[in-house]
């Protein structure tokens, strides 16, 4: 029976220099790296993030791929890519999933769990979630 397995790794950053807190302009990036560790290549078809501020202010963001590809991945391989946000606060959260098609034809969604965006973290908290 096929594996279809991937894990998403996200690391995020605060980016003081784009952000202006007098204005309540808080810039984030942050970097996404994602893994086919199961045994059918599939490939990224879109994206749907849910984006939160620390006053509750949801944002959703659906889209085609990410950031402009729609990569395939055999089993092993890994893409990764970086973008970016704005919250109207120092804190906030980001998750989401990705939609991906097998080459074997199965569609199925992969969870990219809650992560932290912190404008007084360097680094925010690191987050990974693998779909069995």
């Amino acid at each position: 029976m096929p594996t279809y397995q991937f894990t998403i790794e996200v690391q995020p950053r605060y980016l003081p220099d784009q952000s202006d807190p007098e204005q309540a302009v808080y810039s984030f990036a942050y970097t996404v790296t994602i893994h086919n560790t199961g045994d059918v290549p599939a490939q990224l078809i879109s994206r749907h993030w849910t984006i939160s501020d620390g006053n509750g202010h949801l944002e959703q963001v659906k889209g085609l791929g990410v950031v402009g590809h729609q990569p395939l991945l055999k089993p092993g391989e890994s893409f990764e890519y970086s973008s970016g946000c704005r919250l109207r606060t120092g804190t906030g959260a980001m998750r989401g999933s990705y939609f991906f098609v097998a080459e074997d034809g199965e569609r199925f969604d992969v969870a990219i769990p809650t992560f932290v965006l912190d404008a007084t973290s360097d680094t925010g908290m690191p987050a990974s979630h693998t779909l069995h």
